[in-house]
């Protein structure tokens, strides 16, 4: 690559991507994790390293999280979140894939100490109450249905303009 296409590369806008796992049991309730650095719940995952997938970095979150990978189905949303939600001032993307989990599988959970700091199993009604707004509504739109759900800050997009 020559020097100018690289430093064209280097000047274009950064962005974080993030990935989760939206994981329900037999009776529809979300697993949910207590981060140690933040307050409230959140799903399990976090931030995709460079040169990985979302998927990948979904399942190795967990893993790092949990303690396994659990069954994961398909992609149910994509959300952008605004420079304005966060404190590096940069927009993010955050892949949801959903999942199942297996009779067992909560009592499988392993949370890392340094990191999470409890997990439970929360209907859609206790989302509200747990979760900050963005995330509780992320999480709703896909609840609501298997189509994949393009969202802006928990907010479906604006398809007109």
């Amino acid at each position: 690559m020559a020097d100018s296409e690289l430093e064209f590369f280097e000047s274009l806008p950064r962005t974080r991507g993030a990935a989760s796992a939206l994981l329900r049991d037999d009776g529809g309730r979300v697993l949910v994790v207590k981060p140690t650095y933040r307050p409230g719940w959140g799903l399990p995952g976090g931030v995709i390293e460079m040169g990985e997938s979302p998927l990948a970095a979904c399942r190795r979150e967990c893993v790092e999280e949990l303690g396994f990978v659990p069954v994961l189905e398909h992609l149910v949303c994509v959300d952008w979140l605004p420079p304005t939600v966060s404190p590096d001032r940069r927009p993010a993307t955050i892949f949801v894939f959903s999942g199942k989990l297996e009779p067992g599988d909560f009592d499988r959970v392993r949370l890392p100490p340094e990191e999470l700091a409890d997990a439970r199993m929360a209907t859609a009604e206790d989302l509200g109450a747990l979760l900050p707004a963005n995330q509780a509504r992320r999480i709703r739109a896909c609840l609501r249905g298997e189509a994949v759900h393009y969202l802006e800050h928990g907010f479906a997009a604006a398809w007109t303009s």
